[in-house]
């Protein structure tokens, strides 16, 4: 939730195009699906202008519409309270323990290899991994680069989106998917630990050497790549994730709602053996 967008928040992203007036471009946007055909041919010429291939562009944009369900659920987020210990009552659940601790265990030598390299424990990757999409199993259904187009058109959010668009088909361009495989969350997340394209740009990895970073099916890139997210933000081998620890930073950039990431503490703590549950009790806003 990367870093990215994930179930409560998003991360906040910048643009920067280097093609014809940037505020003009900007301002090009509409709030509902009139002019949006022509907006995107119009992003086409930018996509060009920032390098991107005709082909990737062609490939990634060719049946590409409004999707005015995006909007729905992006109109129909709703900012709400709760205690740490409601929310993590419900997402830090004894299934997502148990299955936590049988894939850390099948998986050992994978969490192994990945702890060697980049610091981060087993117990941390795979509690993000469970509360993101229940360790793979549900991804979403969102055509992820329609939704991204719906949203960089959208006048609410469009800098932010066109850019994160803009990364979309560069994913497409070096081969780690094509746009029929990248298919998530309705705001663009990709992946079984739901990177927005910029993160999965930044961070993702082939950690099995077959020549593709692919956060959709492979399961050693998934959690190498979610692991070299939190080492990029500063994770320190050995210390502790819980709030007011060293890694605790780290989590926050994963997702900045706190009651998010104290909740990733506390089911790594959980899949660990540490029953460890501080701040219960506090109430944190969140918003999806």
């Amino acid at each position: 939730m990367n870093r990215m967008t994930t179930a409560l928040g998003a991360a906040a992203l910048a643009l920067a195009i280097g093609f014809g007036a940037p505020k003009a471009l900007a301002a090009e946007c509409g709030r509902n699906g009139e002019g949006f055909e022509a907006w995107l041919t119009g992003f086409e010429k930018e996509a060009v202008a920032a390098g991107i291939s005709k082909a990737a562009i062609d490939s990634s944009l060719r049946d590409v519409y409004y999707d005015r369900s995006v909007i729905s659920h992006d109109r129909g987020q709703k900012v709400f309270r709760q205690t740490f210990e409601q929310f993590s009552a419900r997402m830090a659940n004894s299934f997502r323990v148990s299955k936590g601790r049988a894939l850390l265990q099948k998986h050992a030598a994978l969490f192994k290899r990945i702890e060697q390299k980049y610091g981060v424990p087993g117990p941390v990757i795979v509690a993000i991994w469970g509360l993101e999409t229940d360790f793979g199993s549900y991804l979403g259904d969102f055509a992820t680069i329609r939704a991204l187009a719906t949203l960089a058109y959208d006048c609410r959010r469009a800098d932010k989106f066109r850019a994160e668009l803009l990364d979309a088909l560069r994913i497409v361009e070096r081969g780690d998917l094509d746009p029929a495989q990248m298919r998530g969350a309705w705001a663009g997340e990709i992946g079984q630990t739901q990177f927005m394209p910029s993160s999965y740009l930044k961070f993702a990895v082939d950690f099995d050497g077959d020549g593709k970073r692919d956060l959709v099916h492979n399961t050693a890139d998934v959690l190498a790549s979610t692991a070299n997210f939190l080492h990029g933000y500063g994770w320190k081998p050995g210390a502790g994730w819980d709030e007011g620890e060293p890694n605790f930073p780290a989590l926050l950039e994963w997702n900045k709602a706190k009651v998010y990431s104290k909740t990733i503490a506390l089911l790594a703590d959980k899949i660990k053996g540490d029953t460890r549950a501080s701040g219960i009790g506090d109430p944190v806003e969140t918003a999806r």
